[in-house]
């Protein structure tokens, strides 16, 4: 799913394309991404896209007139740039923009349907959309501190919850706490002031260097290659990679559609976080700590 980083860089490359710009027309070609009824989603056609804005995960595309069209990419969706001229028809292309420079598609390479767009009349609606999570790059330590430690939660469940940060899911919130040298599940009332503040700067410095990252791979071009999983990270689908810090092997946790990965030696002391799933099934052969897991891949290849 598209976070920060990758939302950012599409705002920019949007803004560049498509504000003050007329959008022509306004294709759907999926009768369920469009989640609204009033006001009708062929009343953009015509109207001019004054500005851009990020709420949390979503992108919100400003038409004159109050409208505001709120798109959640979720976890498949993705845009599109193309020069003027006819739409593409595939199947995975779920609207078309039509500007007079240009198509902007909607996209969502998976069969299940989750992205949406809503149509919205007025900042009261539009407000709706915001579930009230901290903007990290602008929160002072004093605020994040606040929020972080709000309710009792796992560091991990804490940064992805919408509610309590803005725009960080399962893939940065693996690069953060690597970055930070935090488990990812040591709840949030037994960190220590230091801890919360090493996260704080973790949490900045890792956005911030991946939006400049990002940046700069997509220069002037329109993102094509948005991705959850990139080469260069740490140990976000790392697993069993060396960890670029200590060249130990990155390890996870399989949970639901997602997974949490981690540095052992880095973060949790050399102990492995219980995978649900497996140690639930190996019982007391599961590994306690990563000496045991590397003993017992050793033992395996020696067999």
């Amino acid at each position: 799913m598209p976070e920060f980083p990758d939302l950012t860089v599409y705002l920019d490359a949007l803004a560049a394309r498509i504000v003050g710009r007329t959008l022509t027309s306004l294709s759907v070609r999926s009768p369920f991404v469009v989640r609204t009824v009033q006001p009708p989603i062929d009343s953009l056609a015509g109207k001019t896209i004054t500005g851009l804005r990020r709420i949390g995960k979503q992108i919100v595309l400003e038409f004159d007139g109050e409208l505001f069209l709120v798109i959640h990419l979720m976890i498949a969706g993705r845009f599109q740039w193309k020069d003027a001229g006819p739409a593409p028809r595939t199947k995975i292309v779920l609207a078309t923009f039509e500007f007079p420079n240009g198509l902007l598609l909607l996209t969502e390479a998976s069969t299940r349907k989750r992205a949406s767009m809503h149509l919205v009349a007025g900042k009261a609606a539009l407000a709706e959309f915001n579930r009230g999570g901290l903007e990290v790059m602008t929160a002072t330590l004093e605020q994040f501190t606040e929020v972080l430690t709000r309710e009792n939660h796992t560091v991990k469940r804490s940064l992805t919850d919408p509610t309590l940060f803005s725009g960080i899911g399962n893939a940065y919130s693996d690069e953060i706490l690597h970055a930070a040298k935090l488990s990812p599940l040591k709840l949030t009332s037994r960190l220590e002031p230091e801890e919360i503040a090493r996260l704080w700067t973790s949490a900045r410095d890792t956005l911030a260097t991946w939006t400049d990252r990002l940046r700069r791979e997509a220069r002037d071009k329109f993102p094509a290659k948005v991705t959850a999983f990139h080469p260069e990270m740490a140990v976000h689908g790392k697993f069993a990679k060396p960890c670029p810090v200590c060249g130990k092997p990155v390890q996870h946790i399989v949970y639901a559609d997602n997974e949490c990965n981690y540095c052992a030696t880095c973060q949790t002391d050399g102990k492995l976080l219980a995978d649900r799933g497996m140690s639930r099934l190996l019982k007391r052969d599961w590994p306690r700590s990563l000496d045991e897991w590397e003993a017992h891949l050793e033992a395996r290849r020696l067999r």
